[in-house]
């Protein structure tokens, strides 16, 4: 349909051809009435002039919309609850007056850059299959954490640090392979556990029912394995306990998403500096905390914060990927894609050969 009106075949058609395709009986029988709305929407957009063939093409293959999807139930999309509009209106008013829909749409207002992928969002999430990653990942945290607690029979603010324990990361241990991994599970102290399980809820939780676990698992664990292996090149005397790698790693590619569609999110401003603050407050405390210890030979690294971060930027990119589609979001998606792979590739082969 779209080649019809691109009567140059310069990959672009102007706004009165484009609302023209729009009014096309047959191209409107074919096509999903959310994908409509969304092209719908474009057109009437103030200041377009034209669409180009690659964001009318992210919006037919569901290339904006493939990442939340995978949170929603895919049936609904052929089975509507409601056969007019004023069904369709007062559906969405009881929807919105229950707390399962208002959570759902204050997720989709936060995380969700258009009006039209906010509405779809609300009305198709079911929370089947619910979040699943996140809160498994807490509750192992807790439950080791309580675990090495009881076993050492104290509890303070930077304690117990099992360092004995076969998953805290250490440099005299490294041939121990799972170390680089496993070491997330195990916390120095109340403070660390408390901090990294607020975080990880609070914006894991949200980011996983709009993309789904398998997404927002390979972003947590980027970050932790980023963790273990850049405090293994840059820090290699330290320790390394903690999951602030992963959540670094989630902070960051939220942060990545504001940055993408700040001046469409609301208050995006406010959400970068509150970000750039709770990661601050906590790079410093483990600063910090590092040159203060009272175990000097048993140093617990902070490299592993910016290393998440770092893996978070770049495989957030990846993952995560952003509503827009455009030339230079692609461009950046392969600097990404470079980045994270020589690092990597690089920190590997560090520990294969160096030691």
């Amino acid at each position: 349909f779209y080649l019809q009106f691109d009567h140059y075949n310069t990959g672009e058609i102007c706004i009165t051809d484009f609302k023209l395709l729009l009014s096309n009986p047959r191209f409107r029988d074919e096509m999903e009435e959310h994908k409509l709305e969304l092209l719908e929407g474009k057109a009437s957009e103030d200041g377009r002039t034209f669409i180009s063939y690659q964001e009318f093409m992210s919006i037919i293959t569901c290339k904006r919309s493939r990442s939340f999807k995978i949170a929603c139930d895919q049936s609904a999309a052929t089975d509507e609850p409601w056969a007019d509009d004023l069904q369709r209106a007062a559906w969405r008013r009881a929807r919105a007056s229950t707390v399962f829909g208002r959570m759902v749409r204050r997720v989709a207002k936060e995380y969700l850059v258009d009006d039209r992928e906010r509405q779809y969002y609300a009305d198709k999430y079911t929370c089947c299959p619910p979040p699943l990653f996140i809160p498994a990942v807490s509750l192992i945290e807790i439950g080791f954490f309580v675990y090495y607690a009881l076993e050492a029979g104290s509890l303070s603010t930077t304690g117990p640090v099992p360092s004995n324990s076969i998953f805290v990361y250490r440099p005299d241990k490294r041939i121990e392979v799972w170390r680089f991994l496993f070491y997330m599970l195990i916390h120095a102290g109340w403070v660390h556990l408390f901090f990294n399980l607020m975080v990880q809820i609070l914006v894991g939780i949200p980011l996983e029912m709009v993309h789904g676990s398998l997404r927002i698992g390979a972003v947590y664990m980027a970050g932790v394995l980023a963790g273990s292996l850049g405090t293994s090149v840059f820090d290699v005397d330290a320790f390394l306990v903690g999951a602030s790698g992963g959540v670094y790693a989630l902070l960051a590619a939220h942060l990545a998403n504001i940055l993408l569609n700040y001046s469409e999110m609301e208050l995006g401003i406010l959400k970068l500096a509150a970000v750039f603050l709770i990661a601050s407050a906590d790079v410093g405390f483990a600063i910090w905390d590092r040159y203060t210890s009272k175990q000097p030979n048993q140093p617990v690294g902070y490299v592993a914060h910016l290393m998440g971060a770092l893996a978070g930027l770049t495989i957030g990119l990846l993952v995560l990927k952003n509503f827009e589609q455009k030339l230079h979001v692609q461009v950046l998606w392969w600097v990404a894609l470079g980045v994270y792979c020589v690092c990597m590739i690089f920190a590997i082969l560090w520990n294969i050969f160096y030691y």
